[in-house]
């Protein structure tokens, strides 16, 4: 048997023209705006604020193409969550874990513990979000910012006066979990925000969604958050579902009146035409959050599936083989600042689960430091970090997949799953994305071993390997070779590849 070898990195079919059509899955980058800021200031000896930010740094995310810049935790910071976070014991210890010592002005709140939203002081006045916001537009960049609808934080401006849109809770209830709630008044507890499974945020205080006077008051929050940019990421949106709410706290509220998402996204995509809603959402409710109105909803089930050890090949095909209404409304990532590094979750599979991850429809959210191969999980609280090197080379393949998906076949084509023998080729998967006519094939492997694939499929019928183009995560790829029933395709470890037939 003879294999053909291909230089790793040709695909000259990214450059072929196309009648424009409207992107579908943009590309998203996460920044923790708070540190941002901060190592921009030492980079370039000076105070820099969101008015004042270099255009060289803007220019990368122009270079690297990404349609929206999520800019995480610019809002008003509340003082009685920094004093939390100064002073737990146990958040203590993970700040040493990643700097050598910690002063109170490392410190701030939680990014998600929001009293209201304004813009935080030390980013600047509150114009200079909106001028921001027009350097990016002026790029063809949307961003998107951070609304949190389950919870406000415990100094808010909406109390004492209407302690009405929060929960309350006994004194009984304090004496059993006094975490669980906070006396804000003599006798008066009010419940701390929180998701059913985890105790309670203790920084915050859980809305009343049973109160339709809440389902106002967010709505206003939510419509003045949408004045000052093109998307927002909902924090656990799923939280505040009808469902899930009542099953929480209706015996103490009563039910919610109705469903709050469907209202609301409504009323700001009337104020916002073409405003993205993204839902950060868990425990397979996707599919309803989309159902009311959310543009794209977190997949975390491709983050499970790719990140398991091993990698749970079955799942993943199943996953990715679902209808295509909802395939294309999710939002897929290898980390984000909840989840590990992905270079450290990953190891030798990061760029594999890279191409996987950029190859199939849907939002794409890159997370700062995942093109470096930075391994430092960061606290949300923490405003530095130590310096880290980034890993050779991986910034560079990550640029080429960016230009390769620029391709409409990446941004609106169809995705087919390919059947691989999986008693002979556990650990890969192999599909196709096709577009009026045009193909490309992705195949991987996530082995510590390398792979033989063998593959039938109408497209391999007069294959010639000198005919396709070949993008792999590897130096050079030397593994294609024509079969009488199909294509043979031998695979290095932890490698990834993509084929397009030209011809």
């Amino acid at each position: 048997m003879v294999y053909c070898a291909v230089p790793a990195i040709r695909f000259p079919f990214i450059q072929q023209q196309h009648n424009p059509v409207k992107i579908m899955f943009p590309l998203v980058y996460e920044i923790n705006t708070r540190v941002w800021l901060r190592e921009l200031k030492e980079k370039y000896q000076k105070p820099i604020t969101l008015g004042t930010i270099p255009e060289e740094e803007l220019a990368f995310f122009k270079q690297y193409r990404f349609d929206c810049v999520w800019l995480m935790g610019v809002w008003k910071p509340s003082l009685y969550s920094e004093a939390i976070a100064r002073s737990h014991p146990s958040l203590r210890s993970d700040y040493l874990e990643l700097l050598d010592t910690v002063s109170t002005t490392d410190i701030g709140a939680s990014p998600y513990a929001i009293p209201n939203y304004s813009l935080n002081p030390c980013l600047g006045e509150e114009n200079e979000l909106d001028a921001l916001h027009q350097r990016l537009n002026d790029r063809g960049i949307k961003l998107m910012l951070d609304f949190v609808p389950n919870h406000l934080a415990v100094d808010n401006p909406w109390l004492p006066e209407h302690p009405e849109y929060f929960i309350p809770l006994s004194s009984e209830e304090h004496d059993l979990d006094p975490d669980s709630c906070i006396e804000y008044k003599r006798n008066l507890f009010l419940a701390h925000g929180k998701d059913p499974y985890f105790p309670g945020w203790t920084d915050t205080l859980q809305l009343n969604y049973a109160n339709p006077e809440t389902h106002e008051l967010m709505k206003d929050n939510l419509l003045a958050v949408s004045s000052h940019c093109d998307a927002v990421r909902c924090d656990v949106a799923m939280l505040i579902l009808k469902s899930v709410f009542d099953t929480t706290w209706g015996e103490i509220t009563g039910p919610m009146p109705g469903e709050f998402w469907q209202k609301a996204i409504r009323t700001v995509k009337r104020e916002h035409p073409g405003f993205v809603f993204l839902a950060e959402s868990y425990w397979d409710k996707e599919w309803e959050l989309q159902q009311l109105g959310f543009d794209y909803t977190y997949d975390k089930p491709f983050y499970d599936h790719i990140t398991a050890h091993p990698v749970n090949i079955r799942r993943l095909r199943e996953h990715l083989d679902a209808e295509w209404e909802y395939q294309s409304k999710l939002c897929r990532f290898l980390e984000n600042h909840d989840e590990p590094r992905a270079a450290r979750k990953l190891g030798p599979n990061h760029l594999v689960a890279a191409l996987i991850l950029l190859t199939t429809p849907g939002m794409h959210l890159i997370h700062q430091g995942q093109l470096e191969g930075l391994r430092m999980k960061l606290p949300v609280q923490l405003l530095c970090k130590k310096k880290e090197s980034a890993q050779p080379g991986l910034e560079t393949i990550y640029m080429q997949l960016f230009n390769l998906i620029e391709n409409d076949l990446f941004s609106n084509g169809k995705i087919e799953l390919l059947q691989c023998d999986s008693h002979n080729s556990p650990g890969c998967i192999a599909y196709r994305r096709h577009l009026n006519g045009r193909s490309a094939f992705i195949f991987a492997n996530f082995n510590p071993t390398g792979m033989l694939l063998q593959l039938d499929h109408e497209e391999f019928e007069g294959f010639d390997p000198d005919q396709c183009d070949v993008f792999s995560t590897k130096q050079e790829h030397s593994g294609l070779c024509r079969q009488s029933s199909g294509l043979s395709v031998r695979l290095a470890p932890h490698e990834g590849i993509i084929m397009h037939r030209y011809a």
